[in-house]
């Protein structure tokens, strides 16, 4: 049963881990969206109650310094909107609170992703999913989002059988301290020092990790977590029997995923066919000039929002294959601005 209550045009929205990376951008892309909150308000841990956040403002909320305040139930009282990344734990802890006080949780962890009763939304590719709620959206995967946008245009020109993606994936993906570890072991290892490992289970300094996550047994033995969710996630979105074959891949980046993606459509589809549907699509960048060796690279595309698109080829192993790389800022259309896009979709003035 679909949610009944009415969300107010300028709904109150709470950030809950507020301090983390994806959350100090929700702050970000709220400003830049103009998103007509009439509050915001930051929630995070006991120990990050009392910091002041910088907020540049959006709606009725002024611009200025947002006061931390300790997450607890009592938190949602008044609130529309709760933007959550504060990991799949807390998100559980709390889905009762939230829902209990009449508040539409959007959630960045892998808490809810497969559940039954939980949509999980790309605004661009199913953005009606969002308006089948029961107090729960949740945000898909950031490599996940990040290939969904250019293969749902694809999809309309021909439907997709099969998919091959390997990911390209940046520290920002771990975290803030893994970002931080980063630099660590980059100085480090440019001092000749042996590298601090905490964050990832090896080196990533000048190094890829092909793991990402726990491996897994059973049907997805050897797999890791990181690729299950790119599977099964990707046939929910699109509602479709896609098959994916994934490999996920931590490289020494500090943001933007990159991945590189071979499709094999139903029927042939040419490359002039998917520049047009792409350029159709303002979520969507074609950088794709092989003469003057232009293509999306993530060490320049951090705090963009589209996803680029370039090395565009026809793939003659397979019938109907095309193969395409593309490049995505983990932290905002991977996360923080595809969770504020739902909101957006949750407003009165903006339902279809």
């Amino acid at each position: 049963m679909a949610w009944t209550k009415e969300m107010p045009e300028h709904p109150v929205v709470a950030v809950c881990g507020a301090t983390g990376a994806v959350g100090r951008e929700f702050l970000k892309v709220l400003n830049d969206l103009d998103f007509p909150a009439a509050e915001v308000r930051a929630l995070a841990s006991k120990k990050s109650a009392g910091l002041q956040l910088p907020f540049s403002g959006c709606g009725q909320q002024k611009a200025g310094k947002l006061t931390v305040q300790e997450m607890t139930p009592e938190s949602f009282e008044g609130v529309d909107i709760a933007l959550f990344s504060a990991g799949a734990g807390v998100s559980k802890q709390f889905r009762d609170a939230v829902v209990d006080h009449g508040a539409v949780m959007i959630d960045n962890s892998s808490a809810f992703r497969m559940d039954d009763d939980v949509p999980l939304v790309v605004p661009e590719v199913n953005p009606e999913d969002a308006y089948k709620h029961n107090g729960v959206i949740a945000n898909p995967n950031c490599s996940t989002i990040i290939m969904a946008v250019p293969l749902n245009d694809l999809n309309k020109v021909a439907p997709i059988k099969r998919v091959v993606v390997s990911t390209y994936q940046a520290a920002s993906g771990a975290g803030l301290p893994a970002m931080e570890e980063l630099y660590e072991q980059t100085r480090q290892f440019l001092n000749s020092i042996e590298p601090t490992i905490k964050e990832f289970p090896h080196q990533l300094a000048f190094n890829c990790i092909p793991r990402i996550d726990k491996f897994m047994d059973g049907d997805f033995e050897r797999y890791t977590k990181e690729e299950w969710k790119m599977v099964v996630e990707t046939k929910k979105i699109f509602h479709q029997d896609i098959k994916v074959n994934a490999t996920c891949v931590r490289v020494p980046v500090l943001r933007c995923h990159a991945e590189s993606v071979n499709v094999e459509f139903e029927k042939p589809v040419t490359i002039d066919q998917a520049f047009k549907a792409w350029d159709d699509d303002e979520s969507v960048e074609v950088m794709d000039d092989p003469e003057s060796d232009l293509y999306p690279m993530p060490g320049l595309l951090g705090g963009t929002d589209p996803v680029y698109v370039g090395r565009t080829r026809k793939d003659p192993t397979v019938d109907n294959g095309l193969v395409f790389w593309c490049v995505g800022d983990q932290i905002r259309k991977g996360a923080a601005l595809n969770a504020v896009q739902i909101a957006e979709e949750l407003l009165p003035q903006n339902r279809k």
